[in-house]
């Protein structure tokens, strides 16, 4: 069946302008896009294989090449163009939704708040790294090392390899000292040296190195010490 033997209010263009684009089906928006079908299905008709090709999930075929768009009959490359930029304004829209609900993590104390629950019982040492995006929101966070009652050893590479598969803009380390006392050790200043040259040489930032006891937190960024009391 052609598009124009359907009803006039089952035509996706005139149904959108009619009810809005909430109204339409995924098979209906996408045939929006394609805007013509081929001599032996309509664009809706077309629409529908490909979403059914894709088992009826829109991030698989979001996710398809060029060349697999191109794959489906009557979608040439600018057809094809067309829906990838449209997938990617989707994908644009999501992200940028998903940052404005993400944690943000901008302080030294929130940094305290989001893992001090996780470290206050710890009778040995854990080193995690927090994960940021541009608007310091937490994006992720994952432990790096777990080790004894006075040290762990953390490797900078995998931090480095993390944050860079995370698409991370800036990581905050942190470790505990279950010792009581959050003054940092000289391995800690190493490593944060170390750590810092890592990311930048991918264009991340370290943005803070905070090490928390079960009474206090130290900032390398602030250089502080802060009392939490007991």
């Amino acid at each position: 069946m052609k598009m124009k033997e359907l009803f006039v209010d089952e035509r996706p263009r005139e149904k959108m302008v009619e009810r809005g684009a909430a109204a339409l089906s995924n098979a209906e928006l996408l045939a929006i896009l394609l805007r013509t079908g081929t001599g032996e299905m309509n664009v809706l008709e077309l629409a529908q294989r490909m979403l059914s090709e894709a088992d009826g999930d829109l991030e698989v075929l979001a996710a398809g090449s060029l060349e697999a768009l191109c794959a489906y009959p009557g979608v040439g490359p600018g057809k094809a163009v067309m829906l990838m930029a449209a997938f990617e304004l989707g994908n644009r829209r999501y992200s940028k939704l998903k940052a404005d609900r993400t944690e943000k993590v901008a302080s030294p104390k929130d940094v305290f708040r989001v893992m001090f629950p996780r470290m206050r019982n710890l009778s040995h040492e854990e080193c995690w790294a927090l994960f940021l995006n541009q608007a310091n929101g937490l994006i992720g966070k994952e432990m790096m090392s777990s080790g004894g009652m006075s040290s762990t050893v953390m490797d900078v590479r995998m931090v480095v390899r993390r944050a860079i598969e995370k698409k991370a803009s800036g990581v905050i380390l942190v470790h505990n000292h279950p010792s009581g006392n959050a003054m940092p050790s000289t391995e800690d200043i190493t490593v944060t040296r170390n750590l810092q040259k890592g990311l930048k040489t991918c264009d991340i930032g370290l943005v803070d190195h905070v090490v928390i006891s079960r009474y206090a937190y130290y900032s390398f960024s602030d250089e502080v010490l802060t009392n939490v009391g007991k």
